[in-house]
């Protein structure tokens, strides 16, 4: 699919220097992967103290060694 942008070409070289992409295409593919992993990740820590434990529940006579 293509798609033309207008991306800041500060930016994009910069991502070029710095990734170790050969492409501006792989270098752009490679920032939105990391882009939607970072949010990912700040949905996961936002769930933090969301979940209810049951106190009993003992993890630990799961670790058991046959």
């Amino acid at each position: 699919m293509a798609t033309n942008l207008a991306i800041d070409p500060a930016l994009l070289n910069q991502a070029l220097m710095i990734g170790e992409s050969k492409t501006k295409k792989d270098t752009v593919n490679v920032a939105l992967k990391e882009y939607i992993q970072r949010r990912k990740a700040h949905e996961i820590i936002d769930m933090f103290g969301a979940v209810e434990y049951d106190d009993s529940y003992d993890y630990k006579a799961l670790r058991g060694r046959d």
